[in-house]
């Protein structure tokens, strides 16, 4: 420990501030703060991991729900969402593994209501729109399948 109480103290409300006003990856707050003293930030963001101010399993967490709640997204989407934060991959894996259905059951909806909205597009531009987009070519086409079932 090559430093005072009061720097750390200092450099733990900096980061405080900066995940209470938004919450924030590990990773994340290790970009905004790259260029404070790293001995110091590690410290910070231990004790911040252990009162629980920092953790990336709620963080997976909320943002999924934030999603579902906001978005239309394939599964493929929200895992890559996730990535760019800076998540490890095993985390979001276990994560989707223990809310596959549900998750299976939101990108079902999703894909109902991209389909909805663009329901004046021809088919085949429609599904190479949502390969793209991360959903899988079986659940479009049952969901496709199903809507045309719907309309006879």
């Amino acid at each position: 420990m090559n430093y005072s109480l009061e720097e750390f103290d200092k450099m733990k409300t900096k980061v405080l501030k900066y995940i209470l006003y938004k919450k924030r990856t590990e990773k994340e707050i290790r970009q905004k703060f790259i260029k404070e003293d790293e001995h110091i930030l590690e410290d910070v963001i231990q004790y911040l991991k252990e009162a629980k101010y920092i953790s990336d399993e709620e963080y997976i967490s909320r943002a999924v729900n934030e999603y579902i709640v906001l978005k239309n997204l394939s599964i493929t989407e929200i895992k890559y969402k996730l990535y760019t934060k800076g998540i490890e991959k095993d985390l979001i894996e276990q994560y989707i593994d223990n809310h596959e259905e549900e998750l299976l059951e939101y990108e079902k909806n999703s894909l109902k209501n991209i389909i909805l909205k663009k329901s004046n597009s021809e088919e085949k531009e429609l599904i190479e729109f949502l390969l793209k987009k991360g959903f899988k070519r079986d659940t479009i086409k049952k969901v496709l399948d199903e809507r045309f079932n719907e309309d006879e």
